[in-house]
């Protein structure tokens, strides 16, 4: 059985995939080793042809309606609606999935995307999703707070300095301009937990099949964004000095895998960016991993703000290319034994 799709086990329940609630873990586990028996699930370690799922910050704080980031896409549904199906998803394959690795996207409240980092001449800091530009810097438009120095230990001098230096890179690189998010995915705090049902289902197929998920944390350092799980905007400081580095690791363990499958939110960020840099990095060009990833593009939504911001087009542009670069675009619905590659 351990090749076939399975059913959805009975616990699971479409409607609680929007709401925040603690997962009964001991009656879970000897539900999963029960259901291990019944389909003859084979451990993960066993796996001929062996699939990664990565999930890319399946958290409340961008899940669940009413949080800080909810992901709702031009439906107002959208990350409810993908997390649904990607649960749904998990269980059908529990026998063909190796290892999971969810991504955490994981803050503090002094942070340069935060609206506590800047100040301008009154005082004030800027509303949740301004974009601020290099040339606004410049002018004094906006300033390093030097208010937080001591907090996140730099100098004010250095403060600035930095925050020059870090628009001027974000420009030549062509990135977005520097968003200030509303505060969220904040550590230890309830946004920043996984979706219960999505975390639920990760931990019915740890136990199923004696595998281990591998979290990633990323979005920590005070002074730079951080949306790709492979590495942060910024890696320099103004100096020329190291202020954060590329997560090697998380690369070096996808190219263990025959198939990576990747879901999450939000299409237009964190996941969109994810799959970039994987598409720009040596060693997966050289192994040619790119043709072994696989979009669910059902499990993932972009960001859009109604009357405010709206990133559907960009998203849909970056899958497209993706696509194009030899990645392959598929449905949470087709059964993994139809995709193109998939040798089971």
């Amino acid at each position: 059985m351990a090749d076939r799709e399975l059913p959805v086990p009975a616990h699971f329940d479409p409607a609680k995939v929007r709401e925040v609630w603690r997962v009964p873990y001991q009656e879970r586990a000897t539900q999963a080793e029960k259901w291990a028996k019944q389909y003859k699930l084979q451990h993960a370690a066993s796996d001929r042809f062996k699939i990664c799922l990565v999930l890319v910050d399946v958290q409340n704080t961008f899940c669940i309606p009413g949080f800080e980031l909810y992901v709702g896409g031009r439906s107002g549904t959208g990350a409810v609606d993908d997390n649904r199906r990607l649960c749904e998803f998990i269980y059908r394959n529990l026998g063909i999935i190796t290892q999971i690795y969810p991504t955490m996207d994981t803050h503090q409240a002094m942070q340069i995307f935060h609206s506590i980092f800047l100040v301008n001449e009154q005082g004030e800091h800027p509303a949740s999703f301004t974009l601020v530009s290099e040339e606004e810097i410049k002018q004094g438009k906006w300033k390093f707070n030097p208010a937080i120095s001591d907090s996140i230990s730099i100098d004010p001098k250095y403060g600035q300095k930095h925050l020059l230096h870090y628009m001027s890179v974000l420009k030549k690189s062509s990135k977005y301009d520097l968003t200030i998010w509303p505060y969220h995915a904040m550590l230890g705090g309830i946004g920043h937990a996984l979706v219960s049902s999505v975390e639920e289902a990760i931990f019915f197929h740890s136990v199923a099949r004696y595998t281990q998920p591998s979290f990633q944390i990323k979005g920590n350092n005070p002074l730079t964004e951080h949306y790709s799980v492979v590495g942060p905007e910024v890696l320099d400081g103004p100096e020329g000095k190291s202020i954060a580095q590329k997560n090697t690791q998380f690369i070096e363990m996808l190219l263990k895998f025959d198939a990576v499958v990747i879901a999450g939110q939000a299409k237009s960020h964190c996941v969109a960016w994810t799959i970039d840099d994987l598409l720009e990095d040596e060693r997966v060009r050289e192994k040619k991993l790119t043709k072994k990833v696989y979009l669910l593009e059902d499990c993932t939504s972009p960001v859009v703000v109604p009357d405010v911001i709206d990133y559907t087009d960009s998203a849909n542009a970056a899958f497209e290319k993706f696509a194009k670069a030899g990645m392959h675009i598929v449905r949470s619905t087709t059964p993994i034994q139809h995709w193109a590659g998939v040798n089971l």
